[in-house]
């Protein structure tokens, strides 16, 4: 059996094809490359075309052999494990050859970093059912999100039914796509330039009677930053409300920021310089 190098478009059924072509043509993989990725090698090396039905007769013949693995290959090819074509290919190669015994020892070495690699996008995608903060932009919700995953295939039944009569969108930074909803019909499709509109002025006025209030009920006794990471890592503050700058509360075509009745000065959020701000009336 010969040595190759694939490059596919980067789609799930793309990668599906790799692994039907390598088998079709009695090829070893040594390495899957994306096609934007532009990998030089010394093995001999081909473009696999994405063909539908070679992808559903080798997903077909995963979920026959075990609907577990047919699961870790879903979720392991949203993940942002290093080389995880590799690792998935390797899955579907031993599920073949030795059967689904192996999927029950956690350690095997082949299972194991696909298996962390799924547990780390579940952790995450858990954490952002909370850590997401939606903005009311002329009758349409919009959010964003930095995940190391691709998450949104995760969160979008989540969302869909917690927000079912509104219209919402939810933009990955990371890997600029985007989940769209309205009506009931929910797509997440690729968005190569995308920057947030700013607030209006009732827009802006909440999310400063948001931060407030995060930043009143503080006990500053009680302050504990490393207990606070450990539930809340800070590499997801940069789209979290209460860690903003005074831009984020700036109204639409307004040099001046939201103003809020009756609302205290709390204790400012982390990294963040207190804004200098009236007291609130009595």
């Amino acid at each position: 059996m010969s040595e190759m190098v694939y490059y596919y478009d980067g789609s799930f059924d793309g990668f599906l094809c790799c692994i039907f072509e390598s088998y079709a043509n009695k090829e070893v993989l040594t390495a899957i490359y994306r096609d934007e990725d532009d990998i030089p090698t010394l093995f001999a090396s081909r473009t696999i075309s994405t063909d539908k039905n070679h992808a559903n007769r080798v997903l077909r013949k995963v979920v026959k052999c075990s609907t577990c693995a047919a699961e870790l290959l879903h979720k392991g090819f949203l993940t942002c494990l290093p080389e995880k074509e590799m690792h998935l290919y390797r899955l579907v190669v031993k599920l073949l050859r030795e059967g689904c015994g192996f999927l029950r020892n956690f350690s095997d070495e082949t299972l194991y970093p696909v298996a962390a690699a799924v547990r780390h996008l579940n952790g995450e995608a858990h954490l952002l059912k909370g850590f997401v903060r939606f903005s009311e932009l002329g009758g349409v919700l919009g959010g964003e999100i930095e995940p190391k995953n691709r998450v949104l295939p995760l969160l979008r039944s989540h969302f869909c039914a917690r927000y079912q009569g509104e219209s919402f969108f939810l933009y990955d930074r990371t890997h600029k796509e985007a989940l769209f909803y309205s009506a009931g019909k929910a797509v997440i499709r690729p968005v190569e330039d995308f920057q947030m509109a700013p607030p209006d002025e009732t827009e802006a006025r909440y999310r400063l009677l948001w931060k407030r209030f995060y930043d009143t009920i503080a006990i500053k006794e009680r302050e504990n930053p490393s207990c606070r990471m450990t539930n809340m890592p800070k590499r997801y503050w940069n789209t979290m409300t209460e860690f903003q700058t005074e831009e984020h509360f700036k109204v639409q075509n307004s040099p001046a920021d939201a103003s809020t009745p009756g609302v205290p000065v709390g204790i400012p959020a982390p990294e963040i310089p207190p804004a200098h701000e009236p007291s609130a009336p009595a």
